[in-house]
């Protein structure tokens, strides 16, 4: 999974995170969601994976054909 920012500008910000919250994934319907745990891609695809107590609304963005490719990991602290 890409740990890098996603290019898609919908994408929520890091600051609205929840604490202990540490991951984000774009669903194809263009749902945003945080994880508490590393979400894992759909078998049936466009949606991402992860136990229900794991994950929380986030935006809903625009539908997304590549929502494979936004998974990504809250940036290191910066000090």
């Amino acid at each position: 999974m890409d740990n890098t920012s996603s290019s898609n500008a919908s994408a929520p910000n890091w600051a609205d995170a929840p604490d202990g919250w540490d991951w984000l994934a774009q669903d194809d319907d263009g749902k945003w969601f945080w994880y508490a745990v590393e979400p894992q891609p759909g078998i049936a695809g466009g949606i991402w994976r992860s136990p229900r107590r794991k994950q929380q609304f986030a935006l809903q963005g625009q539908p997304n054909p590549r929502w494979y490719e936004t998974c990504q990991q809250r940036p290191a602290a910066q000090t």
